[in-house]
């Protein structure tokens, strides 16, 4: 009964079953592993913890256990454990194409891009239709300046599932590292239709229509996007230099002075609101700001274009 339980996603009904077949077989490592999944799922990590640390330290050499015991220090933000238990798991069974997939997780979650894309390749081997690897295989190779194979991976992963978390949002941000941008929206409207609210997405795709010169529909996704996440610099920015180019100067000078309160160091907006404050007639306030973005322009370190947003 506790495994229907697990197979129909009522964890409660799946632990009790198992605490009970428990009490009644302590050494029935079925249970144990069952009773372990069910707390997992149920995000009782305290109690999972536990069993599992006291299941392991009986069945040393069973990589189911291992597993499920590296993901609760996952949820938990150990990671350092979380990859010794899931390694030893990869270990005891190389064929269990999860194991190589959550360390392939707690990898992405730490940027560890390399290691990250040697488990997936791996997790691919044993499985070659999940999308999910595939998107996320194509996030590590863009973030180790392997783009071209980063686009193969996101199409690959988008042939097997269209509908893939985020998928069309990274294959956007890969089309536009390499200066596709007419892709890149394309993409980016696809993953829109399917996260209306989401404000990187809306960002992204504002972004990209401003640096093609289509200021109406920039001005449009620009304000939804803050409109969503107010606090985000990038988006903001954007939006004052969208409503400059669009000719609302005086619209324009607030949302710039906001960027600027936002994200000091960033030279971008003072030179903006240089341009609106000029074009208002404001000089003297102009010349500072350009004077404040020569400055911070020369400090500014290089730096490189990296995938962002979300794992999944």
């Amino acid at each position: 009964m506790g495994q229907e339980a697990l197979d129909a996603g009522d964890f409660s009904a799946a632990a009790r079953s198992f605490e009970q077949a428990r009490q009644l077989a302590p050494e029935n490592i079925q249970a144990n592993r069952g009773l372990l999944l069910a707390y997992l799922q149920q995000g009782r990590l305290g109690e999972a913890g536990q069993l599992g640390q006291a299941a392991v330290a009986r069945w040393p050499d069973d990589a189911e256990l291992q597993h499920y015991l590296g993901l609760v220090y996952f949820k938990e933000s150990r990671n350092a454990e979380a990859l010794s238990a899931l390694r030893h798991a990869a270990e005891l069974d190389p064929s269990q194409f999860g194991v190589h997939f959550d360390i392939a997780l707690v990898n992405l979650s730490q940027s560890n891009y390399a290691d990250a894309a040697n488990e997936l390749e791996k997790a691919i081997r044993l499985d070659p239709k999940s999308a999910m690897a595939h998107i996320l295989l194509g996030r590590t190779y863009q973030n180790t300046n392997r783009t071209l194979q980063a686009i193969d991976q996101f199409q690959t992963g988008l042939r097997l599932d269209p509908n893939a978390p985020l998928g069309h949002y990274h294959l956007g941000f890969a089309y536009a590292s390499v200066g596709r941008n007419a892709e890149a929206i394309e993409e980016y409207k696809k993953e829109l239709d399917r996260s209306p609210r989401n404000a990187a997405v809306l960002y992204q795709l504002g972004h990209r229509q401003l640096d093609s010169g289509d200021l109406k529909s920039a001005l449009e996704h620009l304000k939804r996007a803050t409109e969503l996440e107010p606090n985000q610099p990038e988006a903001v920015y954007d939006l004052g230099k969208a409503l400059l180019l669009s000719g609302d100067t005086e619209a324009a000078i607030p949302v710039l002075r906001r960027a600027i309160e936002l994200k000091p160091s960033d030279p971008s907006p003072h030179y903006q609101l240089s341009r609106a404050l000029d074009r208002s007639g404001n000089k003297d306030e102009a010349r500072q700001e350009l004077q404040t973005f020569a400055t911070l322009k020369k400090a500014e370190p290089v730096t490189g274009g990296m995938a962002s947003g979300p794992v999944q």
